[in-house]
């Protein structure tokens, strides 16, 4: 009778050993599955402010298509690489392109960012992921009046508002600018001509007040631009594409 029950314990036990075995499998399967698809294919963003209102709000949920396996597949130089988004494309901006460290470090970043849900990560990436809009693309000339972009295509004769040139309709929120308003001051909205460099781009926030953008930055490389917007899921009434 000792000798059944021996048996049966060790068999019993070896069962939970296996199952257990298998639950930390499919686990770690869910895990690396998770992050191929947020590093090479997909992002999940939470939009933190107003920037881009009225079209967006703060606690959006946009899912952004990501560029690193069109940049290793497309590894042409600057000004040849043909570019996988257009003019009015909301856009994520990675201000600190590609100084975040080695594989190590972005492992370890995915996996704080799979345990908290998208809420934390190890580089504080509110601090420089901006997502914004496409204005102009490399070769375009880029003036400024009243917030409102007018630009001239390379090779063009004539420019057009940004809105005419843009991929898809949007709104922009235009503010109230003081009277004493200084053009000097960031966040103007007139700007003299400026014309883009080969692997330049001009991005801008919808809402045209006191935001981040080119207006401060000056024309960010393309290489900066690390995924555009394909589908927003929060929330449930602005379900659908951006």
């Amino acid at each position: 009778m000792v000798d059944r029950w021996r048996r049966y314990s060790y068999a019993a036990q070896k069962t939970r050993r296996y199952r257990l075995l298998w639950i930390l499998l499919c686990f770690a399967g869910i895990y690396i599955l998770y992050n191929s698809l947020t590093s090479f294919f997909f992002s999940f963003r939470i939009l933190e402010n107003n920037a881009m209102q009225p079209g967006f709000h703060a606690g959006d949920r946009i899912i952004f298509s990501s560029f690193l396996v069109h940049s290793l597949l497309l590894n042409f130089g600057p000004g040849d690489r043909p570019l996988p988004f257009r003019r009015g494309t909301v856009i994520l901006v990675d201000m600190n392109g590609k100084r975040n460290g080695g594989s190590l470090v972005s492992l370890l970043d995915g996996f704080v960012r799979f345990f908290t849900a998208q809420r934390a990560d190890l580089f504080g990436k509110e601090d420089h992921l901006y997502i914004k809009r496409v204005i102009g693309l490399p070769g375009d000339e880029i003036t400024m009046t009243n917030f409102v972009i007018r630009v001239k295509p390379r090779g063009g004769s004539y420019g057009l508002t940004e809105f005419e040139l843009s991929e898809k309709p949007y709104d922009i929120t235009i503010p109230q600018v003081p009277a004493l308003w200084d053009e000097s001051l960031p966040f103007a909205g007139n700007t003299d001509r400026i014309i883009l460099g080969e692997d330049e781009c001009f991005v801008l926030s919808d809402d045209r007040s006191n935001t981040n953008d080119s207006r401060t930055w000056g024309p960010v490389q393309a290489d900066l631009i690390t995924g555009k917007a394909i589908f927003r899921y929060w929330p449930p009434g602005a379900l659908g594409p951006p």
